[in-house]
């Protein structure tokens, strides 16, 4: 008997060994995966030009250089529209969160007679668009257009944050809000003092989602203050930048660039995949920094989502 147990001991560690293994290959297979497009772009940026058009760059440069960063931060406006940048996603991410958690907790009760017509009407809008020259016509009726609250009022309120952040609000005890009811607590009071605390996973989560869509938006700037440089954002800047490269290297940088890559040697030119390359790193980075400080939230609420009943 001690026998048999014993061989069934070391069959469940063979297995055991048999699973960790694959699974961290699978990991490590992932990790390769999800760094090399990072790191070739790293490199790439961080690599000159004219060497870049001979191709065979992965994830270290051959010709280390900065001028790729240098002709970008020359070119665009990048203090002045950095700092636009960073106010419209923070001051767009904030009140857009607080507004689609407002509008979710409504409709999330389940004494809201409206309930029911309030969400179609919401969900109606995902898939019904008036279009571009009367959304125009709109801002412009409303004297948004040239001003800086045009980055901010029309994306207010998000249909997928507000589903999202409802479904999580219902998965909330219920008696909790009858007991605060039953304490004499309103509405406001029920949603700052429970919803809210108790939905910093999911706030988090949507919280990252408009931050990045606030922070790599360029095309309302474009339409509404493409005129007003004070209004530009860094996207835009650089969207800019890409777009004189693309039109330098077709009027005859490229065919020098292409000589000397052919010839072996460096000239200070920039190509498209260049700038490319380093408008990708510069507008990552902080967004990448933003992450970790949100991480925290997720893993709560993976935990809070895994623990049911």
């Amino acid at each position: 008997m001690n026998l048999l147990n014993r061989l069934k001991g070391k069959r469940r560690s063979i297995d055991d060994l048999i699973f960790d293994t694959v699974n961290v290959l699978i990991m490590i297979l992932l990790v390769v995966v999800m760094l090399y497009p990072m790191l070739n772009t790293l490199a790439i940026s961080l690599n000159a030009s004219t060497d870049t058009v001979r191709g065979g760059i992965r994830i270290l440069p051959r010709v280390f250089t900065w001028y790729n960063y240098e002709h970008v931060f020359t070119e665009a406006q990048i203090l002045r529209a950095g700092i636009t940048s960073v106010l419209r996603t923070v001051i767009g991410t904030g009140l857009g969160v607080m507004a689609s958690a407002m509008v979710a907790y409504t409709i999330s009760r389940p004494h809201f007679f409206l309930k029911k017509f309030v969400t179609i009407a919401f969900v109606m809008t995902m898939y019904m668009n008036a279009g571009l020259i009367p959304t125009y016509l709109l801002h412009r009726d409303l004297n948004l257009i040239g001003s800086f609250w045009v980055y901010i009022f029309p994306t207010l309120i998000g249909v997928f944050n507000i589903i999202v952040i409802r479904s999580f609000i219902e998965g909330l005890p219920e008696t909790l809000f009858e007991s605060a009811r039953m304490d004499g607590a309103g509405e406001f009071t029920q949603f700052f003092k429970i919803a809210l605390p108790l939905s910093l996973p999911v706030i988090a989560t949507v919280s990252l989602f408009v931050a990045v869509g606030q922070w790599n938006q360029w095309f309302d700037v474009f339409i509404y203050n493409s005129s007003i440089p004070e209004l530009s954002t860094l996207q835009y800047e650089l969207m800019k930048v890409l777009s004189n490269a693309n039109a330098a290297f077709g009027s005859g940088a490229g065919a020098e660039s292409q000589f000397a890559a052919s010839q072996g040697g460096v000239v200070d030119v920039v190509t498209p995949q260049s700038v490319r390359a380093a408008m990708t790193v510069v507008v990552s980075v902080p967004i990448i920094m933003v992450y970790p400080f949100l991480q925290k939230y997720f893993v709560k609420g993976l935990t809070i989502g895994g623990v049911k009943g």
